[in-house]
């Protein structure tokens, strides 16, 4: 059987079974693709971490502020939190949700 009875349509793109060809403009094109799938994926989580619960050393560093702060916000009931053993865990979700609530105008 010959590379082109080979042939078969998948969703546009046609796939050789045995013998691979590959163009250079296949090459560009895949590059291309692959380039504004990884830009699109750096864009949706610009500046936020992998993690869904975040330890006390990663929120003061994420938030910028002193243990002391942290601890203000916590026992003031600003920011939720989880205690398990001795590790206290923060929601990446909670802590956007109160920084939106504390946001504040001002006017110019």
């Amino acid at each position: 059987m010959s590379a082109t009875d080979q042939k078969q349509k998948l969703g546009g793109h046609t796939q050789l079974f045995g013998e691979q060809l590959v163009t250079l403009k296949d090459l560009h094109e895949f590059k291309n693709e692959l380039l504004l799938e990884v830009k699109k994926s750096l864009k949706d989580n610009a500046g936020q971490p992998t993690k869904k619960w975040l330890k006390t050393h990663e929120v003061r560093k994420l938030l910028g502020v002193s243990i002391t702060t942290l601890l203000t916000l916590r026992i003031n009931g600003i920011l939720p939190y989880s205690k398990i053993g001795g590790c206290l865990y923060f929601d990446y979700e909670d802590i956007l949700k109160v920084m939106d609530q504390h946001k504040r105008h001002h006017a110019y």
